[in-house]
């Protein structure tokens, strides 16, 4: 008799356990599929192209240990985002760093959503611009620094690697493919300077021509001066053309970063200041007539004034707020 409670309590508690038993042990299998799909795909291409539905059954639904890195873009030719191109190639380099290293594991995945193939993804998570990266941890819901601040950072994989790893704990060394335009480049410089060396080796009075010198540094001050440093530290995309209006900013509305196209466009109006000053400079001392000094000082002043006003124009838009102006608005 003292048996029989023994045995209603074992039977009580295989009753009580075994219906959570069932569900964890459900989860596990759902999520071991869930991981050999991703592993699958990830062993074909480093970055897997999902929909809708993979998304939503991969990404958003639990159960998941694995954090995914998505990258929202608009890759079409008739969407017209170059940006969305070259923030392609440069995330295509992290994935393929990551599944290609010996550190590689089913702890993290790349994955891509693309407008006109997930546009209800779009949707869902309320976003209108492309490209957009944003981490899905592992356990909870993504927070404000899973959204990668591309127009701060810019996509260069090396960034992206360095916001991974801080997002996940996931450190991945960028290796990207050998680029022989540097070399040749150099080299044929080095060829071309050997050439004239050789070809007026009796006469080198070329090396010291002053106006040769002079708009060489002048080139060099204007490429500086105009941010393209910056672009090769960062690696900012040329230009933001927003998918849904197709409007396209050439200049960043921000003090803190800056777009290629935006460097170039700082470059030409420094260049064309500096081409005043330069006529200006030449009315007021050189030896011809009075009636070509006076054309070279009016052409002086105008170029001054238009490109200098535009240049103001560009700091006001990026400083709001900014007081002061020139001639344009």
């Amino acid at each position: 008799m003292a048996a029989l409670p023994v045995f209603v309590l074992l039977l009580l508690a295989a009753a009580w356990g075994g219906p959570g038993a069932a569900g964890q042990k459900r989860k596990e299998m759902v999520l071991s599929e869930k991981v050999n799909q991703l592993m699958e795909w990830a062993s074909k291409r480093s970055v897997i192209r999902m929909n809708g539905d993979k998304f939503r059954r991969l990404v958003k639904a639990p159960p998941r240990n694995y954090s995914v890195i998505v990258m929202f873009t608009a890759l079409q030719p008739h969407r017209q985002c170059v940006v969305c191109k070259q923030a392609d190639e440069e995330y295509q380099i992290l994935a393929n760093s990551w599944r290609y290293s010996s550190a590689f594991t089913n702890k993290i995945f790349f994955a891509m959503v693309d407008f006109d193939e997930g546009s209800d993804v779009f949707q869902m998570l309320n976003m209108n611009s492309a490209p957009t990266f944003i981490n899905f941890p592992a356990k909870g819901k993504p927070k404000r620094g899973d959204t990668y601040e591309l127009q701060v950072r810019g996509f260069a994989a090396e960034q992206l690697a360095r916001w991974v790893a801080d997002r996940t704990d996931v450190n991945i060394r960028v290796i990207r493919p050998p680029n022989y335009a540097g070399p040749l480049m150099l080299g044929l410089l080095l060829a071309v300077i050997g050439g004239l060396v050789y070809l007026r080796g009796s006469n080198l009075d070329f090396l010291y021509n002053k106006t040769g010198w002079a708009l060489a540094a002048l080139c060099f001050v204007l490429a500086m001066t105009s941010g393209q440093m910056w672009n090769h530290i960062r690696g900012p995309p040329y230009a933001h053309k927003n998918p849904h209006t197709g409007q396209v900013n050439y200049i960043h509305g921000s003090s803190q970063a800056q777009f290629v196209a935006e460097t170039h466009i700082v470059l030409l109006f420094n260049g064309g200041v500096t081409l005043g000053m330069v006529l200006l400079h030449e009315a007021a001392t050189s030896d011809m007539d009075v009636g070509k000094r006076k054309i070279m000082c009016i052409a002086g002043i105008g170029l001054v004034v238009l490109f200098f006003s535009w240049l103001l124009s560009v700091f006001r838009s990026k400083y709001h707020g900014y007081p002061y102006r020139y001639v344009c608005l």
